[in-house]
């Protein structure tokens, strides 16, 4: 049980008031006679103190809140005496919460309620039981108090943030304007599912052209398309070791996490099926493809609790089970990190499992950093150091990404903060050109 500060100024008081008393009286029988007066009287304090199992104290939090976004814990007390009371309350709130305070006293008028807040800003994902309140109830005169801990079980889950979600609504808008009838230089003729026939326009190609549809009615008749709807996108989650390292100042499964919600988005709402499949050495977490509204919150939910473990990432055993579930043909969306060792060692070799009946897609952020000492002057031995190997890092980098294209795979090498917008639009790529 949690112990709340005690009135200590109200207590020094007293200890005044009786050394005082002792140099008047000078003698000890009066001494006795005091602590005795003293005694009652705190006694008597503490006596009239209401049991705070009597004092009802309520936590009002969020369950959800996203990383470092800000949310508001509050404690509402409610005195149910005909005398104002001062309570103090305890709660159970995890450091990485960051709370402004997790302990709080307030005066109470009689027969009201009485409200304390406090913001919070998590500083890491997962999920937070917060339990139990230490509830403190003073005396009348604030030299004695009751407390009790009260069970009041709580959940709060904290998800990753969704920072690309502007990106992902751009996307979506610029496909269905795309699907409307009107064109840009990226998308010109976009789909390849039949939709319907229509009288030619000025803007119209004239391999759209129907002529049988032409001769049978005298008008010019073109054929209009629209993108494949019902195809199925698979993220595939490395949650190894590699996936640790901070990018940014941001650990790279955070990116990556970005970049699942931003394309899981922009697929379902184009009427995709979008999935996820989370793992290490073993398989973590299976969410099967869907397109509906809450396919979203699926996979975040499958997400919010993982953190990349200090293992190898077995992606051979991770391309057999995504088989083996969906044997349908999709866009297989790797997320991980270039290393040339962890690539060449384990992923090339099994690459081939899934490039030949899908379309792949691996997925990386790249250090901003690493570019920078490439380009910065070195003015001492260890900044010529630090620059060769930055050269060396993004040659291996270069070598790694001309291998995996070399066996059928596309590769987005994004900075941090742009991988989520460029892989939405690799998307678009594929569904305007029928690659699946």
């Amino acid at each position: 049980m949690e112990r709340l500060p005690v009135p200590t100024r109200r207590l020094a008081l007293v200890v005044v008031a009786l050394a005082v008393l002792v140099a008047a009286v000078g003698s000890w029988g009066a001494l006795w006679a005091v602590n005795g007066v003293l005694l009652a009287v705190v006694l008597a304090d503490w006596a009239f103190a209401p049991e705070p199992g009597r004092v009802p104290v309520a936590r009002q939090a969020p369950e959800v809140l996203a990383l470092g976004a800000r949310g508001t814990f509050a404690w509402r007390v409610t005195n149910p005496t005909g005398r104002p009371l001062t309570v103090a309350v305890a709660d159970e709130l995890a450091p990485s919460l960051r709370a402004g305070t997790r302990r709080v006293r307030v005066r109470v008028p009689a027969a009201a309620t009485a409200e304390a807040r406090t913001d919070v800003r998590p500083a890491r994902r997962g999920r937070f039981e917060i339990g139990d309140l230490v509830v403190r109830v003073e005396g009348p005169l604030g030299l004695a108090a009751r407390q009790r801990t009260l069970r009041r079980s709580h959940v709060l889950r904290v998800y990753p943030p969704f920072r690309s979600r502007n990106e992902a609504e751009l996307r979506i808008n610029k496909a269905r304007i795309l699907e409307v009838g009107l064109r840009s230089a990226q998308g010109r003729g976009g789909g390849t599912e039949f939709d319907q026939l229509r009288e030619y326009g000025p803007d119209d190609e004239l391999r759209r052209m129907d002529w049988p549809a032409t001769a049978r009615t005298g008008k010019a008749i073109v054929r209009t398309y629209r993108a494949e709807r019902n195809q199925t996108v698979i993220n595939l989650l490395d949650m190894g070791r590699i996936m640790a390292g901070r990018v940014d100042d941001v650990p790279r499964v955070e990116h990556a996490m970005d970049a699942v919600m931003a394309l899981t988005t922009v697929a379902t709402r184009l009427g995709d099926r979008a999935g996820l499949v989370a793992f290490d050495s073993t398989v973590r977490a299976v969410v099967p493809p869907g397109h509906s509204r809450t396919q979203l919150g699926r996979v975040t939910e499958a997400m919010y609790t993982l953190e990349p473990r200090l293992v190898e990432s077995d992606y051979r055993a991770a391309f057999a089970q995504t088989m083996a579930r969906f044997r349908r043909r999709a866009m297989l969306v790797l997320y991980t990190d270039l290393v040339e060792q962890a690539v060449r060692e384990m992923l090339l070799p099994a690459l081939p499992m899934i490039c030949r009946n899908h379309l792949v897609v691996v997925a990386s952020v790249r250090d901003p950093d690493v570019v920078g000492w490439v380009t910065q002057e070195a003015p001492d031995a260890e900044g010529t150091y630090r620059k060769a190997a930055a050269v060396l890092a993004l040659q291996e980098r270069r070598r790694i990404i001309a291998r995996l294209r070399g066996l059928g795979a596309t590769v987005v090498d994004a900075p941090p903060g742009r991988l989520a917008p460029m892989l939405a639009d690799a998307y678009l790529k594929v569904k305007a050109t029928g690659r699946l």
